[in-house]
Protein backbone atom coordinates (compact mmCIF):
# COMPACT_ATOMS: atom_id res chain seq x y z
CA UNK A 1 0.00 0.00 0.00
CA UNK A 2 0.97 3.40 -0.93
CA UNK A 3 1.71 6.22 1.28
CA UNK A 4 -1.84 7.71 0.09
CA UNK A 5 -3.35 4.86 0.93
CA UNK A 6 -1.52 3.97 4.46
CA UNK A 7 -2.55 7.87 4.96
CA UNK A 8 -6.15 7.44 3.93
CA UNK A 9 -6.27 3.99 6.37
CA UNK A 10 -4.66 5.77 9.37
CA UNK A 11 -7.01 9.15 8.58
CA UNK A 12 -10.22 6.84 9.44
CA UNK A 13 -8.76 5.12 12.45
CA UNK A 14 -7.55 7.92 14.09
CA UNK A 15 -6.81 8.83 16.96
CA UNK A 16 -5.98 5.62 18.44
CA UNK A 17 -3.18 7.08 20.76
CA UNK A 18 -2.81 9.94 22.76
CA UNK A 19 -2.41 13.25 21.35
CA UNK A 20 0.14 16.02 22.72
CA UNK A 21 -0.75 20.21 22.46
CA UNK A 22 2.27 21.98 22.57
CA UNK A 23 2.56 26.22 23.55
CA UNK A 24 5.30 28.12 23.94
CA UNK A 25 4.25 29.83 27.24
CA UNK A 26 4.07 28.71 30.88
CA UNK A 27 1.03 27.59 32.43
CA UNK A 28 -1.70 29.85 33.59
CA UNK A 29 -1.70 32.81 31.09
CA UNK A 30 -4.38 32.98 28.65
CA UNK A 31 -2.55 30.83 25.88
CA UNK A 32 -1.93 27.86 28.26
CA UNK A 33 -5.76 28.54 29.81
CA UNK A 34 -7.22 28.41 25.73
CA UNK A 35 -4.66 25.16 25.05
CA UNK A 36 -6.40 23.53 28.12
CA UNK A 37 -9.81 24.26 27.29
CA UNK A 38 -9.36 23.15 23.65
CA UNK A 39 -7.55 19.66 24.51
CA UNK A 40 -10.44 18.92 27.05
CA UNK A 41 -12.92 19.42 24.46
CA UNK A 42 -10.34 16.88 21.97
CA UNK A 43 -10.27 14.41 24.56
CA UNK A 44 -14.26 14.28 25.09
CA UNK A 45 -14.63 14.51 20.63
CA UNK A 46 -11.87 11.47 20.39
CA UNK A 47 -12.03 9.25 23.21
CA UNK A 48 -8.50 9.87 23.74
CA UNK A 49 -6.41 11.71 26.12
CA UNK A 50 -4.93 15.16 25.33
CA UNK A 51 -1.99 16.30 27.09
CA UNK A 52 -0.62 20.32 27.54
CA UNK A 53 2.86 20.12 26.86
CA UNK A 54 4.57 23.82 27.97
CA UNK A 55 7.54 24.25 26.56
CA UNK A 56 7.81 28.37 27.45
CA UNK A 57 11.11 30.50 26.09
CA UNK A 58 12.66 32.49 23.08
CA UNK A 59 9.22 33.67 22.58
CA UNK A 60 7.28 30.80 21.86
CA UNK A 61 9.89 29.51 19.61
CA UNK A 62 11.01 26.91 21.21
CA UNK A 63 7.47 25.14 21.44
CA UNK A 64 6.47 25.78 17.92
CA UNK A 65 10.21 24.80 16.87
CA UNK A 66 9.38 21.28 18.15
CA UNK A 67 6.18 21.05 16.77
CA UNK A 68 7.60 21.73 13.35
CA UNK A 69 10.11 19.32 13.96
CA UNK A 70 7.27 16.25 14.86
CA UNK A 71 6.12 13.61 13.08
CA UNK A 72 3.38 14.81 10.94
CA UNK A 73 0.33 12.13 12.43
CA UNK A 74 -1.43 14.17 13.88
CA UNK A 75 -0.95 13.34 17.14
CA UNK A 76 1.24 16.93 18.05
CA UNK A 77 0.38 20.12 17.65
CA UNK A 78 0.88 23.19 18.49
CA UNK A 79 -1.01 26.04 20.14
CA UNK A 80 -0.31 29.37 18.27
CA UNK A 81 -0.88 32.85 18.70
CA UNK A 82 -0.14 36.35 17.47
CA UNK A 83 3.63 35.92 18.02
CA UNK A 84 3.31 33.02 16.07
CA UNK A 85 3.01 35.69 13.14
CA UNK A 86 5.07 38.30 14.20
CA UNK A 87 8.38 35.91 15.08
CA UNK A 88 9.26 35.43 11.23
CA UNK A 89 9.89 39.05 10.93
CA UNK A 90 11.29 39.70 14.48
CA UNK A 91 14.22 36.78 14.35
CA UNK A 92 16.55 37.27 11.65
CA UNK A 93 17.22 33.56 11.92
CA UNK A 94 14.31 30.92 13.16
CA UNK A 95 14.93 27.12 12.87
CA UNK A 96 11.45 26.87 11.22
CA UNK A 97 9.29 28.93 8.91
CA UNK A 98 5.69 28.66 10.76
CA UNK A 99 4.31 29.17 6.76
CA UNK A 100 6.16 26.55 5.53
CA UNK A 101 6.33 24.21 8.24
CA UNK A 102 2.65 24.44 9.95
CA UNK A 103 -0.60 23.48 8.69
CA UNK A 104 -3.70 25.37 9.78
CA UNK A 105 -6.24 23.53 11.72
CA UNK A 106 -8.60 26.15 13.22
CA UNK A 107 -8.64 29.59 14.67
CA UNK A 108 -9.48 29.18 18.31
CA UNK A 109 -10.32 32.77 19.36
CA UNK A 110 -9.97 36.05 19.08
CA UNK A 111 -9.00 38.24 21.97
CA UNK A 112 -8.22 42.14 22.63
CA UNK A 113 -5.57 43.99 24.18
CA UNK A 114 -6.62 47.12 26.53
CA UNK A 115 -4.79 50.18 25.81
CA UNK A 116 -5.19 51.39 29.86
CA UNK A 117 -3.50 54.49 31.90
CA UNK A 118 -2.09 54.97 34.93
CA UNK A 119 -5.06 56.83 36.68
CA UNK A 120 -2.79 59.73 37.10
CA UNK A 121 -2.86 60.22 33.37
CA UNK A 122 -4.65 63.64 32.32
CA UNK A 123 -5.99 61.49 29.62
CA UNK A 124 -9.91 59.86 29.68
CA UNK A 125 -9.43 59.10 25.96
CA UNK A 126 -7.90 57.91 22.80
CA UNK A 127 -8.16 61.60 21.41
CA UNK A 128 -6.94 62.86 24.66
CA UNK A 129 -4.17 60.79 24.24
CA UNK A 130 -2.87 61.83 21.05
CA UNK A 131 -3.20 65.06 21.91
CA UNK A 132 -1.35 64.50 24.63
CA UNK A 133 1.66 63.16 23.09
CA UNK A 134 1.83 65.09 20.52
CA UNK A 135 2.65 68.18 22.81
CA UNK A 136 5.81 65.69 24.40
CA UNK A 137 7.73 64.04 21.55
CA UNK A 138 9.13 61.73 22.79
CA UNK A 139 9.06 62.32 26.33
CA UNK A 140 6.10 59.74 26.60
CA UNK A 141 6.69 56.04 27.97
CA UNK A 142 5.37 53.09 27.73
CA UNK A 143 5.75 49.72 29.42
CA UNK A 144 5.95 46.35 27.19
CA UNK A 145 6.68 42.40 28.27
CA UNK A 146 9.53 43.08 26.04
CA UNK A 147 10.96 43.87 22.58
CA UNK A 148 8.98 42.55 20.08
CA UNK A 149 6.32 41.31 22.25
CA UNK A 150 2.50 42.14 21.21
CA UNK A 151 1.77 44.94 23.79
CA UNK A 152 5.51 46.53 21.85
CA UNK A 153 4.22 45.55 18.13
CA UNK A 154 0.65 46.51 19.35
CA UNK A 155 1.86 50.00 19.94
CA UNK A 156 3.70 50.89 17.19
CA UNK A 157 1.24 49.81 14.59
CA UNK A 158 -0.74 52.57 17.09
CA UNK A 159 2.38 54.97 16.81
CA UNK A 160 2.71 54.95 13.17
CA UNK A 161 -0.94 55.06 12.31
CA UNK A 162 -1.18 58.54 14.64
CA UNK A 163 2.39 59.75 13.79
CA UNK A 164 3.15 59.95 17.48
CA UNK A 165 6.87 59.40 18.89
CA UNK A 166 6.63 56.94 22.49
CA UNK A 167 9.01 55.02 23.84
CA UNK A 168 9.24 51.21 24.94
CA UNK A 169 10.53 50.60 27.97
CA UNK A 170 10.84 47.09 27.93
CA UNK A 171 10.82 44.62 30.94
CA UNK A 172 10.77 40.53 31.17
CA UNK A 173 7.82 39.78 31.15
CA UNK A 174 4.40 41.04 31.26
CA UNK A 175 4.10 40.60 34.92
CA UNK A 176 7.11 42.85 35.71
CA UNK A 177 5.32 45.69 32.77
CA UNK A 178 2.00 45.56 34.34
CA UNK A 179 3.73 46.35 38.28
CA UNK A 180 5.45 49.94 36.87
CA UNK A 181 2.18 50.81 35.21
CA UNK A 182 0.21 49.99 38.24
CA UNK A 183 2.86 52.38 40.31
CA UNK A 184 2.89 55.19 38.20
CA UNK A 185 6.62 54.06 37.06
CA UNK A 186 5.17 54.39 33.67
CA UNK A 187 2.53 55.76 32.39
CA UNK A 188 0.54 53.50 29.82
CA UNK A 189 0.60 50.04 28.28
CA UNK A 190 -1.16 47.86 26.23
CA UNK A 191 -1.96 44.39 27.69
CA UNK A 192 -4.66 41.18 27.35
CA UNK A 193 -7.41 42.07 28.71
CA UNK A 194 -7.72 38.61 30.58
CA UNK A 195 -5.25 40.46 33.03
CA UNK A 196 -5.90 44.04 32.63
CA UNK A 197 -9.65 44.26 33.24
CA UNK A 198 -9.58 43.70 36.80
CA UNK A 199 -7.34 46.26 37.29
CA UNK A 200 -9.45 48.66 35.39
CA UNK A 201 -12.61 47.55 37.22
CA UNK A 202 -11.01 48.14 40.46
CA UNK A 203 -9.59 51.55 39.61
CA UNK A 204 -6.06 50.79 39.35
CA UNK A 205 -5.98 51.33 35.56
CA UNK A 206 -8.00 53.56 33.27
CA UNK A 207 -9.15 51.40 30.02
CA UNK A 208 -8.78 54.23 26.57
CA UNK A 209 -9.65 51.38 24.22
CA UNK A 210 -9.64 47.83 23.22
CA UNK A 211 -7.65 47.09 20.47
CA UNK A 212 -9.43 44.63 18.01
CA UNK A 213 -11.95 46.87 15.55
CA UNK A 214 -14.92 45.47 17.70
CA UNK A 215 -15.52 46.41 21.30
CA UNK A 216 -15.57 43.34 23.59
CA UNK A 217 -18.29 41.64 24.58
CA UNK A 218 -17.29 41.14 28.39
CA UNK A 219 -16.38 45.19 28.32
CA UNK A 220 -18.81 46.61 25.97
CA UNK A 221 -18.64 49.60 27.43
CA UNK A 222 -14.86 50.27 26.43
CA UNK A 223 -14.42 51.68 22.67
CA UNK A 224 -12.34 50.10 19.99
CA UNK A 225 -9.15 52.16 19.41
CA UNK A 226 -10.51 52.48 15.70
CA UNK A 227 -14.12 53.63 17.01
CA UNK A 228 -12.00 56.17 19.14
CA UNK A 229 -10.17 57.87 17.14
CA UNK A 230 -7.90 55.92 14.76
CA UNK A 231 -9.94 54.59 11.93
CA UNK A 232 -8.51 51.13 10.54
CA UNK A 233 -6.54 50.11 13.82
CA UNK A 234 -6.92 46.56 14.63
CA UNK A 235 -4.77 44.67 16.44
CA UNK A 236 -5.88 40.92 17.42
CA UNK A 237 -3.76 38.99 20.30
CA UNK A 238 -5.48 35.62 18.59
CA UNK A 239 -5.31 31.68 20.16
CA UNK A 240 -4.41 29.44 16.51
CA UNK A 241 -4.28 25.45 16.32
CA UNK A 242 -1.51 24.14 13.94
CA UNK A 243 -0.08 20.72 12.84
CA UNK A 244 2.84 19.96 11.29
CA UNK A 245 2.91 20.73 7.94
CA UNK A 246 3.08 17.22 6.17
CA UNK A 247 -0.14 16.41 8.41
CA UNK A 248 -2.71 14.55 5.59
CA UNK A 249 -5.45 16.48 4.57
CA UNK A 250 -8.00 14.61 6.27
CA UNK A 251 -6.41 14.35 9.21
CA UNK A 252 -6.65 17.96 9.66
CA UNK A 253 -9.66 17.80 8.55
CA UNK A 254 -10.72 15.47 12.08
CA UNK A 255 -8.81 17.54 13.89
CA UNK A 256 -10.83 21.11 12.85
CA UNK A 257 -14.22 19.49 12.96
CA UNK A 258 -13.78 18.45 16.62
CA UNK A 259 -12.40 21.45 17.72
CA UNK A 260 -15.13 23.69 15.94
CA UNK A 261 -17.45 21.23 17.72
CA UNK A 262 -16.19 22.49 20.70
CA UNK A 263 -16.30 25.79 20.23
CA UNK A 264 -19.68 25.43 19.61
CA UNK A 265 -20.49 24.51 22.92
CA UNK A 266 -21.69 26.58 25.78
CA UNK A 267 -19.35 25.51 28.50
CA UNK A 268 -16.28 26.02 25.89
CA UNK A 269 -17.53 29.82 24.49
CA UNK A 270 -17.92 30.75 28.71
CA UNK A 271 -14.55 29.62 29.51
CA UNK A 272 -13.41 31.84 26.46
CA UNK A 273 -15.51 34.40 27.43
CA UNK A 274 -13.59 34.41 30.96
CA UNK A 275 -10.01 35.50 28.74
CA UNK A 276 -12.12 38.57 27.20
CA UNK A 277 -12.18 35.93 23.93
CA UNK A 278 -14.43 35.69 20.86
CA UNK A 279 -14.34 32.04 19.97
CA UNK A 280 -13.34 31.45 16.38
CA UNK A 281 -13.50 28.93 14.43
CA UNK A 282 -13.76 27.77 10.59
CA UNK A 283 -12.43 26.47 8.17
CA UNK A 284 -8.42 25.44 8.17
CA UNK A 285 -8.61 26.77 4.55
CA UNK A 286 -9.88 30.11 6.29
CA UNK A 287 -7.80 30.28 9.15
CA UNK A 288 -4.28 29.71 7.07
CA UNK A 289 -5.51 32.74 5.10
CA UNK A 290 -6.46 34.60 8.81
CA UNK A 291 -2.53 33.69 9.24
CA UNK A 292 -0.88 34.56 5.53
CA UNK A 293 -2.86 38.16 6.76
CA UNK A 294 -1.55 38.05 10.03
CA UNK A 295 2.37 37.75 9.21
CA UNK A 296 2.40 39.97 5.92
CA UNK A 297 0.46 43.23 8.42
CA UNK A 298 3.19 42.33 11.20
CA UNK A 299 6.32 42.04 9.32
CA UNK A 300 5.14 45.82 7.89
CA UNK A 301 5.47 46.99 11.47
CA UNK A 302 8.27 45.48 12.78
CA UNK A 303 10.13 46.72 9.49
CA UNK A 304 8.60 50.14 9.91
CA UNK A 305 9.61 50.38 13.74
CA UNK A 306 13.36 48.62 13.03
CA UNK A 307 12.39 45.86 15.76
CA UNK A 308 14.78 43.02 15.92
CA UNK A 309 15.88 40.80 18.72
CA UNK A 310 18.26 38.87 17.57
Amino acid sequence: MGWLGVAAVNAQQFPIKPLRIILGFPPGGATDIAARAVGQKLTEGFGQQVLVDNRPGAASNIGAEAVARAAPDGYTMFMGSVSTSINPSLFSKLAYDPQRDFAAVALIANTPFLLVTHPSMPVKNVKELIAFAKARPGDLNYATAGAGSGAHLFMELFSSMTGLKVNNVAYRGAAAATTDVLAGQVPMMFDNIFTTLPLVRSGKFRALAVSTAQRSAIAPEIPSVAEAGVPGYDANAWFGLFAPAATPKDIVARLNVEVVKGLQTQDMRERLRALGATPGGGTPEQFAAFFRDEVAKWAKVVKSAGVRVD
